[in-house]
């Protein structure tokens, strides 16, 4: 009887406190969203890095001087009047009553700041603004400044809505920071950071000084998820309200679920196999493009992806302009491979290292590939980092092969290429060097000519499959899912998403 006894208490015990938590997380649906990602931010210092996880979290604290609208136009975001004085010179008019997350007002001053450290630091994106001619930056007021191109760069405002462009930080902020400003971020933006356990979880916390509509939510908490299975199941029992980056099995599994929905979007990332093409045998165009052809691509992209994937033809998702149609998939020709592998003088093949994170498509993906390049010769090691320390490595150029992703984060295909092939790109994981290259990129840059861009354009992404510093896999669909109650949640093709918009609706 007294063991009956203590089992009750203990089950009533187990009910009351499931009983509490269910209160507790009901209590705070209304005033804490809780959204699961696959990956933590590198730092939240825009001028530092150029990485979708870190955008995602930049896109809620800061603003840019400008935007671009759901119509794909230029318009004033910090800045409320935007002049266009000649081809090369620009002024802005920044709103009034605007203020940093410390209090501070914003101020042109700061906005110039802003823009010369990006020009002076930001190596990861120094590319948006490096036509940028410093001597012209000129303040007229405390709230309106100038400045002039070095050249005509059709582009420019388009990149300077990015979030590593022409977003405007606090001087006093980064001043006092200093190193550690990464860790310590203060914009202008709907919420701020409030606590950062690296690897784990980011809590942001609504800003009520915010000069714009106030989120729904006080607080937004960023959980660093990266098995997809845990994400459903968190999703399930509510304790996530919206999960990035669903595969197709788990998309099933949810939408079968009535209290849970999905979001789909075709996104502009390419999933690609890089190269360093300074590193011998892959500074080979022969050892390149011999790869190429020992890789299945269609076959592979459909049993990794499993339907949420379009086969890529080239460097360029064919959602933004001037994609070149005329790609196709590169040829599976295994006695090809083994020929150029010969002509380059391996006959036998090589080993090699080829790097990835653990995102489960890449690793599969890298799986697949070095099965595959056994029938060439080639034996690859599978390296799987973490994605700071991923990240770092390619900065530091200690790679040889390497899957990862690159998201064009415009319709303009300057922001796809410059940054990813140019030999100044703060993206160029490749390490591509090549004269006709950049003049493409460099003339595509100085005219508006639509006709003229588009023969640009073409005529380097044809440059490219040539040269073969990628082999571009998958244009990758992304999906989400989330619970029914969540609302305002529109993903972005550019793979960060607003989320100050969310509310919640019982």
């Amino acid at each position: 009887m007294k063991k009956y006894l203590t089992l009750l208490v203990l089950a009533l015990t187990i009910f009351m406190v499931g009983c509490a938590k269910e209160e507790v997380k009901t209590s705070k649906a209304k005033d804490t969203v809780i959204i699961a990602t696959t990956y933590d931010a590198k730092t939240l210092d825009p001028y530092a890095t150029n990485d979708v996880a870190s955008s995602n979290i930049m896109q809620q604290i800061y603003n840019n001087l400008v935007t671009v609208d759901d119509n794909g136009e230029v318009i004033g975001e910090l800045a409320e009047k935007i002049e266009t004085l000649d081809e090369k010179t620009y002024r802005f008019t920044l709103r009034k009553g605007v203020f940093f997350h410390n209090g501070e007002e914003l101020k042109a001053s700061d906005a110039i700041f802003s823009l010369k450290r990006a020009y002076n630091e930001g190596a990861a994106i120094k590319h948006l603004i490096n036509t940028i001619d410093l001597s012209t930056i000129k303040q007229d007021d405390d709230y309106t400044f100038s400045f002039s191109l070095t050249q005509p760069f059709s582009p420019f405002l388009v990149n300077m809505a990015h979030v590593g462009g022409g977003v405007v930080l606090n001087e006093k902020a980064v001043t006092e920071a200093g190193a550690d400003y990464g860790f310590s971020p203060v914009g202008t933006g709907p919420y701020k950071l409030t606590e950062w356990k690296k690897g784990d979880e980011m809590t942001l916390t609504r800003f009520d000084e915010f000069y714009g509509e106030k989120p729904y939510f006080a607080n937004m908490i960023i959980r660093v998820i990266p098995e997809a299975s845990i994400r459903t199941v968190e999703l399930e029992a509510g304790t996530v309200d919206l999960a990035y980056e669903m595969p197709a099995l788990e998309v099933n599994r949810i939408e079968k679920n009535e209290d849970l929905a999905v979001s789909e979007v075709t996104s502009h990332a390419i999933t690609y196999l890089g190269f360093n093409t300074q590193v011998a045998p892959l500074n080979d165009i022969r050892v390149r493009q011999a790869i190429k052809y020992g890789i299945d691509i269609e076959t592979d992209v459909l049993a990794v992806f499993k339907g949420q994937a379009i086969t890529a033809t080239g460097a360029l998702s064919q959602a933004v302009n001037f994609a070149d149609e005329t790609l196709t998939v590169p040829e599976y020709n295994v006695e090809k491979g083994k020929a150029l592998l010969a002509e380059a003088g391996y006959p036998d093949g090589f080993s090699m290292k080829v790097w990835t994170n653990s995102k489960k498509v890449r690793v599969d993906m890298a799986t697949i590939i070095k099965e595959q390049l056994k029938m060439i010769g080639i034996d690859l090691k599978i390296e799987v980092l973490e994605w700071g320390a991923y990240l770092q490595g390619l900065e530091n150029d200690e790679h040889e092969m390497f899957v990862i992703g690159w998201t064009c984060q415009s319709l303009d295909p300057d922001l796809g290429l410059y940054p990813a092939f140019h030999s100044t790109g703060g993206s160029n994981f490749a390490r591509f060097k090549n004269a006709e290259f950049d003049k493409y990129l460099d003339d595509s840059r100085l005219t508006t000519d639509t006709a003229e861009r588009a023969a640009l354009f073409a005529s380097a992404q044809q440059l490219i499959v040539e040269e073969t510093p990628w082999v571009p896999l998958a244009n990758t669909k992304m999906a989400f899912g989330y619970s029914k109650n969540l609302k305002g949640f529109v993903p972005s093709p550019m793979m960060y998403h607003k989320l100050y918009n969310l509310r919640w609706e019982e």
